[in-house]
């Protein structure tokens, strides 16, 4: 089931940046320049392979509920640290975009920004859905009571 990104391929590439921010810069700094990037990886490598993305910002939210390393309330890196997530059909197709020569000269100010340089790690999709509909929970509620 692949519903976080529309028509996502099954055995398709997650890939995966972890941006820390520079001192120097701001979180408007890194938007505007992911901004150009995602636009033109959307306007370049949308027919060659890019299926979509998103990034996420670190909110200072810790889930103590679902950490096992004490028990924190704030992480230290809130607006400091995003994630780049993009959705590819191959990694093949997604090594050629940054070779791309519209790509780079973004790419690299981006770059500029991180504190931790760039790795960016390819990830196989195992499994993605969406929740159930309000109905369908208790449709699936009842079928594990009945099942019990």
């Amino acid at each position: 089931m692949n519903n976080l990104i529309n028509d996502f391929p099954y055995d398709g590439v997650i890939t995966v940046n972890r941006v820390i921010l520079k001192p120097e810069f701001t979180v408007d700094d890194l938007q505007e320049r992911v901004a150009l990037l995602c636009e033109n990886v959307k306007t370049y490598h949308s027919d060659t392979g890019f299926v979509g993305g998103f990034v996420a910002l670190n909110s200072g939210d810790i889930s103590n509920e679902g950490s096992t390393i004490g028990q924190p309330v704030s992480s230290e890196l809130k607006d400091r640290e995003a994630l780049i997530i993009t959705f590819w059909n191959s990694l093949q197709e997604h090594e050629a975009s940054h070779r791309s020569e519209t790509f780079q000269p973004l790419f690299l100010q981006v770059l500029e920004l991180c504190e931790n340089g760039n790795e960016e790690i390819a990830y196989d999709m195992l499994w993605s859905g969406k929740a159930y509909s309000a109905e369908d929970a208790k449709a699936a509620r009842l079928a594990k009571q009945l099942a019990a």
